[in-house]
């Protein structure tokens, strides 16, 4: 796999990642436990942050030169 075709792969995943996180936002509430929703909702925000994490890793590397395979 070239560096560009990785790019887009992992471009591709991260918006069907997205995508998933949220349709869980709707359906928590519906779980009827406080306590439960605040974590979940604690941690969809962090799986959120790592995702746009990792979006803007590959976004400067698509636009930097290409780097020799290491």
């Amino acid at each position: 796999m070239d560096r560009k075709a990785a790019i887009d792969q992992i471009k591709e995943s991260c918006a069907r990642i997205a995508q998933e996180l949220m349709r869980l936002n709707p359906a928590v509430p519906a779980l009827g436990d406080r306590a439960a929703s605040d974590d979940i909702y604690k941690a969809l925000y962090q799986l959120t942050k790592e995702l746009e994490t990792i979006k803007k890793r590959v976004l400067r590397l698509g636009q930097s030169p290409d780097q020799p395979d290491l």
